[in-house]
């Protein structure tokens, strides 16, 4: 292979075990790729030296026959990761000094393993957005861009930029409420959003921690398999960390998904969806039955409930959880001459309008009189939600629905909130539920951007999940390269 950015992880790992390429060649290439699609604004620090010296202890190990499962791999990392003396903002200005002192589990997981670091990835500020246009440094372009710059969805916008821009080969992502699925089926890439409980939430800067969860954002089904071996696990600093063991979910690849059950949840074909994603939607379902499996129609009659609930709960959490940017430990400090004052100029200037929105947003439904109306009334309702996950998991094994009611719009274009809120309307539900999710590339639109599809699994059945995926993968046959990405 002469292009060393035609390899995908799998195969990149697999040269580099039997010495065909070199990680320091392999990692210098894709530095060389991260300056060519730098008009994309993906990345918002490029560690080059460090990752060189990465690369040259990952040959030195793979000439020991010391090689771990992703020793050598340039990879890239969302900047919600703390890394330890490397800057991690969130993408926000009140964050913009901050160099943590310790590492986050998953990414540290990672190291363990070998992967090599590039640097750290644009997103939407705090996690917050469904565009990366609320990132405090600008926002990330999508490499399908043609003639106007198109979203690379949100939040981690920088992170499925950069694979799809072939400018990292993988990257790590965190999902809340669609922010790995969405953004991945916009730039034509495989996003998967784990088990709540499968990653680790040490050291990842929280947003809405009954919500929050890492995964990977990569090229193939069998890439996010790889990364999710070495993404999850135990930690007994997270107590939202499951203590449940997950085989290698590369040897579900290629199992067969004959007389599986796939649920087809009606709630999910509303009207308002682009008729190219109804289009392939419908393709997929012919995909998976040629496959052997059985399709049948399911109903989640609470589905419509699921965004007015998430846009209650996340905002409150967040409310809380950000209320420690104070400017009194770390991160930017707007000098007054009181304190009450030094707390409004520093969170004042600090946060962007969207976070600013959503933290008013939860402090109200937690505030005194309205807790029981709005907070506690959404935590009964989302019990409702799960619960109708349950039910249709006891008569189906997957369901399948599309990732995303559009394909990539143009930045910009989406100024009310509200509409903005909508494109998480398909992803928010198995976010609710704590439910496995991935999406997967099963075509392009007639304006040529990639359709993503949606696969949720019950609670921690992601080898299954990986299974039917890869399948479904397989039948699609996506292999369309961005225009933007580096050659």
């Amino acid at each position: 292979m002469s292009n060393l950015l035609d390899f995908d992880l799998s195969s990149a790992s697999k040269a580099l075990k039997n010495k065909e390429i070199s990680s320091f060649e392999l990692t210098n290439a894709y530095l060389d790729a991260i300056e060519s699609t730098s008009n994309l604004g993906a990345y918002l620090d490029i560690q080059k030296d460090y990752a060189l010296q990465m690369a040259k202890k990952s040959d030195e190990k793979i000439s020991q026959g010391m090689a771990g499962p992703l020793e050598g791999i340039p990879i890239a990392v969302k900047d919600m990761f703390c890394t330890k003396d490397i800057k991690t903002t969130a993408s926000s200005k009140i964050l913009e000094n901050f160099y943590p002192t310790y590492e986050s589990t998953v990414t540290q997981n990672l190291w363990n393993d070998g992967a090599v670091m590039l640097g750290k990835l644009s997103c939407d500020e705090f996690a917050m957005g469904s565009s990366n246009e609320t990132a405090a440094k600008g926002n990330v372009i999508n490499p399908w861009s043609k003639t106007n710059p198109i979203s690379p969805g949100g939040s981690s916008g920088g992170s499925a930029a950069a694979v799809a821009a072939r400018s990292a080969l993988a990257a790590t992502g965190t999902d809340t409420g669609g922010s790995i699925r969405q953004p991945a089926a916009f730039c034509g890439i495989t996003g998967f959003k784990p088990t709540y409980g499968r990653c680790s939430r040490w050291g990842i800067v929280a947003f809405s921690s009954s919500l929050d969860q890492a995964g990977p954002l990569t090229r193939t089904v069998s890439d996010a398999a790889i990364m999710l071996n070495s993404m999850a696990g135990y930690d007994n600093k997270d107590s939202t960390s499951a203590n449940i063991e997950m085989p290698d979910l590369t040897s579900f690849l290629d199992k067969s998904i004959k007389g599986k059950k796939i649920g087809i949840p009606k709630e999910y074909t509303q009207d308002g969806i682009s008729e190219d994603i109804v289009k392939f939607y419908d393709i997929s379902i012919e995909f998976l039955k040629d496959s052997g499996a059985e399709i049948i129609p399911v109903s989640l009659p609470h589905t419509k409930y699921a965004l007015p609930v998430y846009y209650i709960i996340a905002p409150a959490e967040a409310s809380s959880n950000l209320a420690r940017y104070d400017g009194v430990r770390y991160g930017i400090r707007n000098e007054a001459e009181n304190l009450d004052e030094m707390y409004e100029l520093t969170r004042g200037n600090g946060f962007g309008e969207e976070v600013q929105r959503r933290i008013m947003i939860g402090t109200y439904v937690l505030s005194s009189g309205y807790y029981d109306a709005y907070y506690l009334k959404a935590q009964k309702v989302r019990r409702l939600i799960k619960e109708d996950f349950d039910k249709t998991f006891e008569n189906v094994d997957f369901l399948l629905t599309p990732s995303t009611p559009s394909t990539a719009f143009e930045l910009g274009q989406k100024q009310d909130p509200i509409k903005m809120y909508l494109n998480d309307i398909f992803t928010v539900p198995a976010s609710l539920a704590g439910l496995p999710g991935i999406s997967i590339p099963v075509g392009l639109d007639q304006a040529g951007l990639p359709v993503g599809i949606q696969l949720i699994a019950n609670s921690f059945d992601e080898p299954n999940l990986i299974s039917v995926a890869h399948t479904l993968e397989k039948s699609a046959n996506f292999n369309v390269i961005a225009q933007g990405a580096a050659k």
